[in-house]
């Protein structure tokens, strides 16, 4: 099939998905009121609770959510066949991810902007409240030690992108003084910033020493590096702690003086990045060379194609911006529609042409199954190939290759960066609320909340273990990154089911993908954490079937916790809690 066609058939679907689906339920099931007062300016505190002009929202919760993941699990995903990939990206974005992101941040919106995990209190009881912050808190620190090890190894394989990534701070927060502060508009300011960061990016990748290469600073892949670490595992040392240290200050900053201006450049790069990697396509107009599907993968595609490609289909992390920090800055109700549900399409997009980049890359069929040649290859293999095949695609531009791969790269790892700072707020929330539930005031104090999130981020990613070595904490844990991802999603669209129920509406348009997602994925986790650690692995993985079975169990408890109150009557005073 060629390239162009499939990618016009999934935007297409896209289009109507947004024109006709999201209009329906905005309109018939959560019935948005322009009039009502949103949180943001009911509880205007200039530093969490901010009404934010809605494109500006857009690209702060559109890059939170479209981090690394839906560039790494659809390029993992394609191992069985691009087909299934496709369809699930597709389908998954219009009638699942879609509503789930929007849902969550209308029940926030409705509800003071509190977290999904908060309101599970209401919905579920005390119990299910507990139980889902604390698989919530495992989510978000798993996403820190999965996003920063994914950093960490990005500006080691490419230290051309690490001077224009950071370059990017001093001017967001310059932005940041700029537009509220002395009240200029965010659009000039924030192409500037675009404009140079890819300069930098350019020059960097030409000119060698401004390519931050910590590897070659201590000898090469050789060298002895710190306390005999070796080179790279210093290296990889260094920036995690340098990674941890901007997330400190980042997350803890108000959110107008770096996360907005930051994401707001980046929703600009998304946009920028993907109109080239589509104008790539339509003037190179590859051939797909790898397989339509794969029927001798060592493992079925059913059901863990589910859970490998969660954003970019459907994730529990995008109800966690959308209920944790987006709610707190819609500026009007009927802006839900446009922040949630577009939000969803836009990584939809990413995620269709991260398959579209891999799929084509290779030259033939045997190339890519060299490369793709069990699942566990893939898994390793996949952001390679991504950013190999998307410089492919640039280079039809007339860009050239190495410029080409360090600005794909920056790409990612400005995206993974904006998820991280986003997740460490969100743990510290999360901490806070744990604080107020079990009265430990001293957790309820910013620094201390962010100072344990930190620590514990980084711990998670440089443990030691497996035969992967130092640092593969993150890199172990990213089969179960997918499988809590979906689990997540699915109480949430469960929670927003309850809420729908209560009110008297039509909750279907959630239920039905909830029952899909929790069954792939309670299978899928059974499969992956118990079965192959118990009988099959040759290497045991501790670390994740621990995490695995705390998640497991608790997601059984607040699934038969929830049915009880999904059956009962329902409550059309519900919506009215102030």
């Amino acid at each position: 099939m060629n390239a162009i066609a499939l990618a016009a058939i999934g935007i297409f679907v896209f289009i109507l998905g947004y024109r006709f689906y999201s209009k329906f339920v905005a309109e018939k099931i959560f019935r948005l009121d322009p009039n009502y007062v949103t949180p943001a300016h009911k509880y205007k505190d200039g530093v969490d609770f901010v009404p934010t002009n809605k494109f500006v929202l857009w690209g702060h919760h559109f890059t939170s959510v479209a981090g690394a993941a839906p560039i790494l699990g659809p390029a993992i995903a394609v191992y069985w066949g691009w087909l299934p990939a496709v369809l699930w990206v597709v389908l998954g974005t219009v009638f699942a991810a879609g509503v789930h992101d929007f849902g969550t941040l209308v029940l926030s919106v409705r509800n003071k902007g509190q977290s999904v995990g908060t309101l599970a209190h209401r919905l579920i009881g005390q119990r299910g409240k507990v139980l889902f912050l604390f698989i919530i808190l495992i989510l978000v620190l798993m996403v820190n030690a999965v996003f920063a090890w994914v950093i960490a190894n990005l500006f080691i394989s490419f230290p051309a992108s690490v001077l224009p990534v950071f370059i990017q701070i001093p001017l967001a927060v310059w932005i940041g003084h700029a537009v509220y502060k002395k009240n200029k508009k965010m659009l000039v300011p924030s192409l500037v910033a675009l404009a140079v960061m890819y300069f930098t990016a350019v020059i960097s990748s030409q000119v060698d020493f401004l390519q931050i290469d910590l590897v070659r600073y201590m000898g090469g892949e050789e060298g002895a590096g710190l306390f005999g670490l070796g080179a790279i595992s210093t290296a990889f040392f260094i920036w995690i702690i340098v990674l941890m240290i901007y997330v400190y200050i980042a997350s803890t900053l108000p959110v107008w003086q770096l996360l907005q201006p930051r994401d707001f450049i980046n929703s600009h790069q998304l946009i920028v990045g993907l109109g080239i990697l589509y104008l790539g396509l339509l003037f190179t107009n590859p051939d797909i060379t790898a397989p339509i599907s794969n029927p001798d993968a060592d493992v079925s595609w059913f059901p863990l194609l589910f859970i490998t490609i969660a954003c970019g289909a459907i994730s529990g992390f995008h109800g966690l911006v959308s209920s944790g920090t987006s709610s707190k800055q819609l500026d009007k109700e009927t802006d839900a529609r446009f922040v949630g549900y577009l939000g969803a399409v836009g990584e939809g997009v990413l995620a269709l042409i991260s398959i579209i980049a891999v799929i084509t890359f290779f030259p033939d069929r045997e190339a890519f199954f060299a490369t793709y040649s069990s699942f566990q290859a893939s898994s390793g293999a996949g952001l390679g190939a991504f950013i190999q095949g998307a410089s492919k695609l640039a280079e039809g531009l007339l860009i050239p290759g190495e410029v080409a791969a360090t600005i794909v790269s920056i790409i990612v790892v400005s995206f993974a960066a904006t998820t991280l700072d986003t997740s460490v707020r969100l743990m510290r929330y999360i901490i806070s609320e744990l604080g107020v539930e079990y009265n430990i005031p001293s957790l309820e104090k910013k620094h201390v909340a962010t100072t344990i999130a930190v620590v514990a981020s980084a711990a998670l990613v440089l443990i030691p273990e497996g035969p992967n070595g130092f640092g593969s904490g993150g890199y172990l844990l990213w089969p179960l990154f997918g499988t809590s991802n979906q689990l997540l999603a699915g109480i949430s669209l469960l929670l927003i089911s309850i809420w729908l129920r209560k009110l008297g509406r039509n909750y279907m348009i959630t239920i039905i993908p909830m029952i899909f997602l929790m069954f792939m994925t309670l299978w899928a986790m059974f499969q992956q954490v118990f079965l192959q650690w118990a009988w099959y692995a040759d290497s045991p993985n501790t670390l994740l079937f621990v995490f695995g079975a705390i998640i497991f169990v608790f997601t059984l408890w607040i699934i038969l916790t929830a049915a009880q109150a999904l059956l009962s009557k329902k409550d059309p005073g519900f919506e009215e809690i102030e």
